[in-house]
């Protein structure tokens, strides 16, 4: 099994397998497979009975050759300095390949925020955006929602680096609430950008996205969103899980519907009459399309032995192993990469960051006819890409999409002491 497999080391081997069709100098190939720098920090943070508690955090930042550094900031307890740096390679890529200019960064602490009351998570926020001051600003480093992270904790970020730096900075992070300097559109862009992805894939291989079958693993933001606007789209969504267990149906869900009953009773699990299946058994369906949408490594070489849906579209970051991509590729299974598919967040955090520079509002209107032009034509420069170069899959061709906007950039800046 290579489910447990190292993120950081399974991006290295994806930049390898790109920089096999370009030509760059060994020093560079080795820059890219690194970040420029890790913050890596213990946060001491006083709980509700007056106790101190101490849980360390992280931030990276991968490349900045393009643009402000860029990425999220997750709560979990499976946060590592590995996986951050993983995750801040998979921004700077992911910036690239949709061509909008930043570079790639990413943030962590390791906890598990459902076991903290709502003052003790605004008091370690507000500890951590302490820590990341110095490095964090509207032309440095611009954090964003993750995993467990939303408009809330972004609010308190924003909150506390203006009060420190006595000024209005509200592009200093994205994801936050309306009221707060948020973009319309941002909380539905990365399960926008899946659906689009899809509908792009489908297209591209002379398929009908309207009454192919699919099924999602993992229900958060991404995952019901995604599944709501395939739905729109006709698809039939026929399998949903989370961390509880997952559900089937095989004439089609109501994606909104199983949103509400997860929102209602904290799982997926039960919603109608249902089948309940497990994770495992959701990522083997024979279905048309499967988004896993949960954490990396979600699919690893031996389960992909047994995958039988005909498309998969990363709505996570990282959810395939190397491992897994190979063998998927030997089975002719189209994998639309999740440094494009979920690009969408990203994107409308771009577009929120133009408009808190500009003191300008966007409609949602403009920010999906915007987010949907930024997905389709990185969509079509990948596919160029794939049949110029005969790269083995979808993920390569992206990154060598990225890599070279990543290295033209640096060449074009040049060299100094």
């Amino acid at each position: 099994m290579d489910g447990q497999a190292n993120p950081f080391e399974s991006l290295k081997e994806q930049v390898d397998d790109a920089v096999s069709f370009l030509d760059a100098p060994s020093g560079v190939v080795t820059r890219l497979k690194n970040p420029e720098r890790v913050l890596e920090t213990n946060l001491t943070f006083e709980l509700d009975d007056g106790s101190l508690e101490t849980v360390r955090a992280y931030r990276s930042q991968f490349n900045g050759d393009r643009g402000p550094y860029k990425g999220g900031i997750r709560y979990h307890p499976g946060v590592t300095r590995d996986e951050v740096k993983a995750l801040s390679g998979w921004m700077a890529y992911k910036c690239a390949v949709v061509d909008i200019p930043y570079g790639g960064g990413k943030g962590g602490i390791a906890i598990d925020p459902a076991t903290y009351s709502e003052s003790e998570l605004e008091r370690l926020t507000r500890a951590f955006a302490t820590e990341l001051r110095p490095l964090i600003g509207e032309d440095r480093d611009i954090p964003a929602p993750d995993v467990n992270t939303g408009q809330r904790e972004m609010n308190w970020i924003k909150d506390t680096y203006e009060t420190l730096e006595n000024t209005t900075a509200p592009g200093v992070i994205t994801g936050k609430a309306l009221d707060s300097g948020g973009s319309e559109g941002r909380v539905e862009a990365t399960g926008r950008s899946v659906a689009l992805a899809a509908r792009e894939a489908f297209d591209w291989l002379d398929r009908d996205i309207e009454g192919a079958t699919v099924a999602v693993q993992g229900y958060g933001n991404a995952g019901s969103i995604a599944a709501a606007l395939l739905d729109d789209l006709g698809a039939d969504v026929v399998a949903a899980s989370d961390s509880s267990g997952g559900i089937r149906v095989p004439d089609g869900l109501d994606p909104r519907a199983a949103k509400d009953h997860k929102a209602e009773t904290g799982s997926i699990s039960g919603y109608g009459d249902a089948e309940p299946i497990t994770n495992e058994e959701l990522l083997t369906l024979d279905v048309d399309l499967l988004v896993p949408a949960a954490l990396e490594n979600a699919i690893d070489g031996d389960l992909a032995a047994d995958v039988r849906a005909d498309v998969i579209v990363e709505a996570a970051n990282g959810p395939l192993t190397p491992t897994a991509d190979d063998v998927l590729a030997e089975k002719d299974v189209y994998v639309v990469p999740d440094i494009l598919a979920n690009a969408g967040g990203v994107t409308v955090s771009y577009f929120e960051w133009v408009q808190n520079r500009q003191r300008f509002h966007w409609t949602e209107e403009r920010v999906n006819e915007e987010l949907e032009r930024v997905i389709t034509e990185a969509f079509d420069g990948i596919v160029d890409t794939f049949d110029a170069t005969e790269a083995p899959n979808l993920r390569t061709a992206a990154y060598v999409v990225a890599i070279s906007r990543i290295v033209d950039a640096s060449e074009q800046a040049g060299n100094w002491p």
